[in-house]
Formats: structure tokens, sequence, C-alpha cells
């Protein structure tokens, strides 16, 4: 009875090729769960980064590869039809193309995944070209796998491609804004205007950048709300970025009375300057009685700080205001504004509040 011919096969051998195809389906999905279970044994601190690497790869493996290749060599059995053969051998290579290609994308994400995290405190340029250069990588793994599928199904790729480029015009020329912000963005990962965790200032806006997509970036501002740019936007602006800020400098003036003795007046810059190199981080410039004002006559200084931090630079002004201060106040000199000691009531010298000084600096961010 298994001797018996149906549709070019015995009985025998149709039995045959499904137990084969069952058989090996068992047996690779048993093989898959083993090496599983060995990479993750040798998860182990000396074999961590190539065990996880190994892992991470062989995750990708597909249940419907292993049993596409069940499949495969179960037909190998029966003689079938040269046109169901042929299809047979096409999925498969199909199949197998594509799980090349998820392994291949694992790894790809897995060495980005590791790049990011090692560059992201250190090197955030890095990190951020890394991550945006990434998404083309795996654009162009799966445009080859696509074209690859195409080809071993008997389409014609050279006809398919050209007539792809013709409507590839006519969606390019739908979508110039979109197409304007992806090539933006691979702009901003090859010159690195900015990074992840760059402070930067366009126009009326500042933030910290958090993300840097395709077609937006997006910062969160110093009063907490997340700012939405998109890329030609940024590339098109003046842009300041405050985290490569090596050395600031600042200017501040102050007023005193118009009636200051000159030889008071001679003292003031010395105050100044004295003040300013008081502070840690500093560089004195200048102090200078710069002009004369309607109700004042006006000094200003200007020096360097050397940290980006702006609530630093906020803590070194305060002090060196203070500091002048008191200065002035033991010299006896009056701020423009400032009434003469006057004596009141039991005879006691009362002095008004002092004018503060003036600082003029960029506001750059906290």
């Amino acid at each position: 009875m298994l001797a018996r011919t149906v549709f070019g096969n015995t009985l025998l051998a149709w039995c045959i090729a499904p137990g084969v195809t069952a058989l090996t389906a068992v047996v690779l999905l048993a093989a898959r769960a083993q090496v599983r279970r060995w990479l993750a044994a040798r998860n182990t601190p000396e074999h961590s980064r190539r065990g996880e690497w190994m892992r991470s790869v062989f995750e990708g493996t597909q249940p419907w590869f292993l049993l596409m290749v069940a499949v495969f060599i179960g037909a190998q059995f029966v003689a079938i039809p040269p046109k169901a053969d042929r299809l047979v051998d096409h999925l498969t290579m199909v199949v197998v193309i594509a799980q090349v290609a998820f392994w291949v994308s694992r790894a790809i994400r897995h060495w980005l995944a590791r790049q990011v995290a090692a560059k992201q405190h250190t090197d955030a340029e890095a990190a951020t070209t890394v991550s945006v250069l990434g998404f083309f990588a795996q654009l162009a793994l799966w445009s080859l796998v696509v074209l690859l599928a195409l080809e071993n199904l008997g389409f014609n790729i050279t006809t398919l491609l050209a007539g792809l480029g013709i409507g590839g015009v006519a969606m390019a020329l739908a979508a110039q804004g979109i197409l304007g912000d992806i090539f933006a963005s691979v702009t901003i990962a090859l010159d690195k205007p900015f990074a992840i965790g760059d402070f930067i200032a366009i126009d009326n806006v500042m933030g910290t950048v958090e993300h840097v997509g395709l077609k937006t970036t997006r910062l969160r501002s110093v009063s907490g709300e997340q700012i939405v740019v998109a890329n030609t936007d940024l590339l098109k602006a003046r842009l300041r970025n405050f985290k490569r800020l090596s050395e600031r400098r600042v200017e501040f003036t102050l007023g005193v009375a118009l009636d200051t003795p000159p030889a008071q007046l001679t003292l003031i810059p010395a105050f100044m300057r004295k003040a300013i190199e008081a502070q840690p981080g500093t560089r004195f410039d200048r102090a200078h009685f710069k002009k004369y004002g309607e109700a004042a006559l006006i000094f200003e200084a200007a020096f360097y700080f050397s940290n980006p931090d702006y609530n630093r630079y906020m803590d070194v002004q305060q002090a060196i205001n203070l500091d002048i201060y008191g200065r002035l106040q033991q010299a006896g000199i009056r701020l423009a504004g400032q009434t003469p000691t006057a004596v009141i009531g039991n005879g006691q010298a009362h002095d008004p509040p002092l004018a503060p000084a003036r600082a003029r600096a960029p506001d750059p961010p906290h």
C-alpha cells in the first residue's frame, strides 16, 4: 500500500516528507532554545561584552525562519512540480535574506546603543551623530533586503528602480519640507553645531537639547516646557551654543554722586579691580571713569569669567557687587541718588541704602 503512487510520489514518500519537516522543526527550535540558554550562561564579567552582543544578535532568530528551513528540507523527499519547486526555493531564499537582515539589524542596534551610552556623558556630539546615522544604516539595510527579495521573486529590479526614480521625484517635490528636515538632521549629525545636552539659543528660543530627530529637534526650556524646532529652521537661524562657552566677558557699571571729590573718584577703579581679582576664576580686564551722566558719574569695569555655568557667574557677580559696596561705604563715597547723611530724632546719623551696581552681560542659560 505504501508503494502506491499519488501525484508522482509513493505514499511512503508523502509520509516521510512531513515527518522529516516536523522532526527538523522540533530539532531546530530545541537547538535555538539550547543556544539561548548557553549564551545566557556565558553572561559573566569576563565574557559580558561579547556574550551580550551574541545573545542580542541571536535573539533575532525568528521561528518562521526555522519552520521555512524545515519545510525546505522536507520538500527534498518528494518530487514536486517545477513551478512549486521554484516557489519553495524562492521563498526559502527570501526568508534567509530576511533572517540575515534581522541579525544584522540587531547587531547594528546593539552597537549603536553601546556607543550612545558610552559617549552620552563624555562626547555628546558623537552620541548625536551615532544616533542619527544609525537610522540611515537601518534604512539602507532594509532597502537592500527588499530589493534582493524582489529580485529572488522574479521581479525586474532595473525597471522597478526606474519607476521608483520617477515616483521618487514626484514625492520629493510634494514633500520638500520633510526631506529638507531629514537632510538637515544629517547635516547636524556630521557638522555637529550642537549635541544632546547642550544649551542653545536660536532667535528668541533657548533650551537644553533633549533629542535630535529626523524632522525636529526637541529642547527643554529653562521654564520647563518642551520646545520642538524643525531641523531646517535650526540650520537657517543664528545659533548660540552656550555649552561651548569657554570664557564669559562681563561688563558692569556703577554711578556715584556728582559732587564726589576728585580724590575719592581716583579710588573707585582700584576698588572695582580688587573686588574682581578677589574672586576665583576671574580675569580682570579694565576699570575706568567712563562718562558724565545726567545724575551720576559713571564708572565701568570689565572682566572675564572662565566657568560657563550661569548660576556660578551670578554668584561671582554678586560677591563683586557686595565687595565694591563695602569699600565705597568705608571710603564714604555716595552712589548716585543717595542723599547725604541726615541727623534725625535722637541725633543718630542714618545713611540711606546704596543703589546697587548695574551689571551688563548676556543672559545665558542656567
